[in-house]
């Protein structure tokens, strides 16, 4: 597992991940519907695709923090998760994880993932750094520019400048170049293999 700084925080009103997951149910409730199915810079990810990424992700939460492995999970979130109205799917599933993290303790807890086991404080700061990015995406992907708020820049930008280099996961493209003058938000999307629009 990468070392990373431990950020310390937790999932209360103004908090980071409180803040990613309102950033980007603003911009899950701006798609139009002819827009469901246009492209976002994830590779093979339509818009509906990138929303349901990222709702199915939400749903893990509860399931994880009270213990569950991957396995005992399994299928479960698999495929489509948003049904017909995904601006709603979202809701119900942010709101549920971001309450799962507010229990007293949850950032202690032992979370089972995927890779090995890890603190609830590593998974939620994981979490918040990929809500993050897709909310870049998901803002590329309706047409709308997309300055992220500089404290999720921050957070996310100290996330995963932690982690080496994130094209070695297979999710993520190679690092971008940039200038030594480049901003914060343009450093962290070209950590992550994104070109951020001027």
């Amino acid at each position: 597992m990468a070392h990373r700084r431990e950020h310390r925080r937790d999932a209360r009103p103004g908090t980071p991940y409180a803040e990613a997951l309102a950033a980007f149910g603003e911009r899950v409730r701006l798609v139009k519907p002819a827009q469901w199915d246009a492209p976002t810079p994830c590779a093979d990810w339509s818009v509906r695709d990138l929303v349901n990424h990222l709702t199915a992700e939400q749903l893990w939460v509860p399931e994880l923090l009270k213990g569950s492995t991957v396995s005992e999970v399994g299928s479960r979130f698999d495929g489509d998760v948003l049904g017909s109205d995904p601006a709603a799917a979202w809701t119900v599933a942010a709101e549920a994880a971001r309450t799962a993290f507010e229990v007293p303790g949850a950032t202690e807890l032992t979370v089972h993932l995927s890779f090995g086991d890890v603190s609830g404080q590593y998974y939620l700061d994981q979490l918040t750094a990929d809500a993050v990015v897709h909310t870049w995406d998901l803002a590329e992907g309706i047409g709308r520019r997309a300055r992220l708020p500089a404290g999720l820049v921050e957070f996310a930008l100290g996330e995963y400048a932690g982690y080496g280099d994130l094209s070695g996961s297979g999710l993520f493209d190679p690092p971008l170049p940039v200038p030594d003058d480049a901003s914060p938000q343009t450093r962290l999307l070209a950590l992550t293999g994104r070109r951020d629009r001027p």
